[in-house]
């Protein structure tokens, strides 16, 4: 018998706690400390937020890449013949589809494209060739069907199963110009998934007469059983080759997020999509793939992106810490997780109270001198600011903190309340907000530690919304509109505001901390108190582990890494403190049975 030496080349080596190197991928060692074996896996993957499509729809279509995606198609309430290119960030418009229609299949890249088959009022056999620009028509599909699956690329495709007035075995072979047939599935099956190429295809998955695991592998000629899935299922997305397969959400008897890869032979679990959801569409590989769009309870327009290595994600934490001294809410914050300040806000009226934070205790500081709520801040605990907000109308005061006293310092140009708030004491920036009889506010000002002076303006206005960073590199995400919230993100380069990546949840009365590139937002309110916390990296959101207590019109200081939480407003005043320690890697670390 080969021995695990021979192998590898060297012994099971013996280590007192997991290594944390991934040269050690794959290889066997034992864990002197639990007693077991164990291997570190290079199979795993994990799903974090994309932007979201601009039309929410199921039963689309998908090609190309994570970083050069593909939409078409679909069903909103009608059919839609929309098409949508995806950068690897934010979704645009490309050019519709000649035929509106759903179920049917796509493959190829961004730039050249197929789709064939679907349904519009009818089974389709229509065949259309996308350019980057436009689609034209292409050859006819001999048997006009819906809920097809195919793979391949523009000119040399394949399409299988699907629904005529039954499920059908049915495959064809594309070459540019026209279809011929090919070998057919040994399971008829619609609603199925398929990658790969037309000479090396893999469908999966599907309805029969119920949902099925059946998988088979295509040679060009003959389709053969493969490995079955781990999950029984259909209305999948996909995304890979014949031997390095991904397959993810769709229906057993209860809509599912669950994903799995297959490597030619099996399939194995993987980590679940954030969203379970099915009839979505899929594109990319095994190891970077992307799922986007699809059907809960009601469309959706939401993107996962999946990337596979041997290291998880591990979610960022919040853990209690020492109340404040003063339960209040709309109140502003500065410093770090352990050198803390929390002044303002309101308890039945408005406070004045500063209270200081050592990382475990509140202790009183020097009063402001003009009791508000609503206001903004920024700043270190002995280098403090506060500016705006609001006493029986929104004000522009602007204040110093020294450590012990607070000094008046520059009026706003602009009185405003719910206003955000970032920066130093001598280098701040506050932006958006509140002006009763007005409304929301676009205004940005520069503060250089005597007096305001205007900046760009937000792109959106919004008031009651979080920040992070700095006056000339700064984020804004989140905050209410004239009516109802928003999920938009800007940054500010010390001039002007640019789109950025939107957050997962809409919400307004949120927190922020951190920075431009490493941001946290927290809290606020949808319809109700949230605790969701997400991660940002100065391209995208992460959603991350929630707030111990869900709450709106908080106030947060800190780092991504090290942030701190705390006050606000659920059904009462809070005092309640969390501290967040930021998300992480771990190799992904297996026990042996």
């Amino acid at each position: 018998m080969t021995t695990y030496k021979e192998i590898f080349g060297k012994y099971v080596q013996n280590f007192s706690s997991d290594p944390t190197s991934t040269d050690t991928e794959g290889q066997i060692y034992y864990n002197t400390t639990s007693g077991t074996f164990k291997t570190v896996l290079g199979n795993f993957g994990a799903w974090a937020s994309g932007g979201s499509l601009i039309t929410a729809r199921r039963n689309l279509a998908g090609a190309g890449t994570q970083t050069a995606g593909l939409g078409f198609g679909g069903r909103t309430t009608v059919n839609v013949a929309n098409t949508e290119e995806y950068d690897g960030i934010t979704w645009s418009a490309g050019g519709n589809l000649n035929t509106a229609r759903y179920t049917h299949a796509g493959c190829g890249t961004q730039t050249v494209a197929l789709g064939f088959g679907g349904y519009t009022t009818v089974n389709s056999n229509a065949t259309e060739e996308y350019d980057g620009t436009t689609w034209t028509a292409g050859g006819n599909l001999a048997t006009a069907r819906q809920s097809i699956s195919g793979c391949g690329t523009q000119t040399v495709a394949a399409a299988f199963g699907g629904y005529t007035t039954f499920n059908v075995t049915d495959t064809e072979e594309y070459n540019g110009t026209s279809w011929t047939a090919g070998g057919n599935l040994t399971t008829a099956r619609r609603v199925l998934s398929g990658v790969g190429l037309q000479t090396s295809a893999l469908a999966f998955g599907g309805y029969t007469t119920a949902a099925t695991n059946v998988t088979e592998e295509y040679d060009g000629t003959t389709w053969t059983t493969g490995g079955n899935m781990g999950t029984a299922r259909y209305g999948m997305g996909s995304s890979g080759t014949q031997t390095s397969a991904l397959g993810f959400g769709g229906n057993t008897t209860v809509i599912t997020s669950a994903t799995e890869t297959y490597d030619g032979t099996s399939w194995a679990t993987n980590n679940s999509m954030a969203t379970a959801r099915r009839v979505l569409a899929g594109a990319g590989t095994q190891t970077l793939a992307l799922g986007f769009g699809g059907y809960t309870t009601a469309n959706v327009a939401n993107t996962e992106e999946f990337t596979r290595s041997t290291t998880q994600i591990i979610l960022g934490s919040w853990s209690g810490g020492g109340s404040l001294s003063t339960a209040r809410y709309a109140l502003a914050g500065a410093g770090t997780q352990t050198v803390g300040l929390a002044f303002g806000g309101a308890t039945t009226v408005n406070s004045n109270a500063t209270e200081e934070y050592d990382g475990s205790t509140w202790t009183a500081g020097g009063n402001l001198g003009t009791a508000r709520g609503s206001l903004a801040g920024c700043g270190l605990q002995t280098v403090a600011a506060a500016f705006g907000g609001y006493t029986t109308t929104p004000v522009n005061n602007t204040e110093e903190y020294d450590g012990t006293s607070w000094t008046a310092g520059g009026a706003m140009t602009t009185a405003r309340r719910v206003l955000g708030g970032v920066g130093t004491q001598t280098s701040a920036l506050g932006f958006g907000g509140y002006i009763d009889g007005t409304g929301v506010q676009s205004v940005t000002e520069e503060y250089n530690g005597t007096s305001w002076t205007a900046g760009g303006s937000l792109a959106t206005a919004r008031r009651a919304l979080g920040g992070a960073g700095l006056q000339t590199v700064a984020a804004a995400f989140g905050g209410g509109l004239a009516t109802g919230q928003t999920n938009i993100t800007e940054e500010y380069d010390g001039t002007s505001w640019t789109a950025s990546g939107n957050m997962n949840t809409s919400r307004v009365a949120l927190a922020g901390a951190g920075t431009q590139t490493a941001g946290l937002a927290f809290g606020g309110i949808t319809t109700v108190s949230v605790a969701n916390t997400e991660e940002y990296n100065g391209t995208s959101w992460t959603n991350s582990g929630n707030l111990g207590t869900a709450r709106y019109a908080l106030a947060g200081a800190g780092t991504q890494t090290a942030g701190l939480a705390f006050g606000g407003y659920t059904t009462a005043v809070q005092s309640a403190t969390e501290e967040y320690s930021g998300s992480s890697t771990s190799l992904n670390y297996r026990t042996l049975q």
